[in-house]
């Protein structure tokens, strides 16, 4: 990463709730900071990461709401 402008790493994939679609990416700031793109349908909510991010990091993309966010169908 060229320190001197803001770049960003996909660090995790967002795992939909039907366990076989990618719906987003976790991605790490050359800041440090995290943040997450999601694909073309925006928003949803997600069954696990993929690989694996440690409780810091899911702590600060708050995890525990992106499981728990309404399904269009519910």
């Amino acid at each position: 990463m060229n320190e001197d402008k803001v770049e960003g790493v996909a660090i995790a994939n967002l795992i939909a709730v039907d366990e076989n679609n990618i719906v987003g990416w976790v991605y790490r700031w050359n800041t440090g900071a995290l943040a997450i793109r999601w694909d073309v349908h925006g928003p949803q909510r997600v069954s696990k990461l993929y690989p694996d991010l440690c409780d810091a990091d899911k702590a600060e993309i708050d995890f525990a709401f992106l499981t728990q966010m309404p399904c269009p169908d519910d």
